[in-house]
């Protein structure tokens, strides 16, 4: 307050700047589920994105009929919004599609693969999906340890690293260094036991088309 009165500026030039900037410099902070400006923000202006998934596919690589069926059987967000959530998801992966996109890495354990989210032409598209960005993705095989929470790094070119994980219920963005040092821990692990680059595409491969039989397996169907 003392500086920016130095600088001429008023009481609510002042609460502007508050209400603005007040997460600014937060080493936690915690937004409800559905507020997404935040996250489209880190993502949009990071230099570098790893991430981790273990149960379901990464929001970046979902088709828009994956990520409506998820919406539903999760219950957390109310049903007239589901459409405006999943535009939104829809419109986020432009990033993907930039010139000057981040450098991606995205871990996503077998059981997310593994898990029916619709029925099986939602799967088979999906997979489709998957397999045309597998250059971008490491499958993290069945017989690994699955972490069960999953986790984004952000790194940015001129601000701190920002490390992400979110439940139904809520979004945590972390700038702690103790946080962001485990999060790096956790992704040297994942570089150890993920496939690797040839091996992630012959294992994609393996769930595209023909449509899997276990796909009709009802233990693993979420529809």
């Amino acid at each position: 307050m003392q500086y920016l009165t130095m600088c001429g500026k008023d009481v609510d030039f002042f609460e502007e700047f508050k209400r603005r900037y007040r997460n600014a410099f937060d080493e936690y902070v915690v937004q409800v589920s559905d507020n997404l400006r935040t996250l489209a923000l880190a993502e949009s202006t990071a230099v570098a994105i790893t991430s981790y998934d273990p149960q379901a596919i990464p929001g970046l690589f979902q088709t828009e009929e994956y990520a409506d069926r998820l919406y539903r059987l999760g219950g957390y967000i109310a049903e007239d919004r589901i459409p405006t959530v999943v535009r939104f998801r829809m419109d986020r992966q432009s990033i993907l599609r930039r010139h000057d996109r981040p450098t991606c890495l995205f871990y996503i354990h077998e059981h997310a693969l593994q898990t029916q989210v619709g029925d099986a032409r939602i799967m088979e598209e999906q997979y489709l999906k998957l397999l045309f960005a597998a250059h971008l993705i490491r499958v993290v095989p069945t017989d690994a340890p699955v972490v069960v929470s999953s986790c984004v790094l952000w790194e940015f070119e001129k601000a701190m690293p920002v490390a992400f994980t979110s439940t139904d219920l809520a979004k945590v963005f972390v700038q702690d260094p103790a946080a962001i040092a485990r999060t790096r821990l956790l992704f040297d692990r994942l570089a150890e036991v993920a496939l690797d680059a040839e091996q992630s595409r012959s294992k994609l491969a393996e769930y595209v088309s023909p449509p899997r039989e276990d796909l009709d397996d009802p233990g693993t169907l979420m529809a």
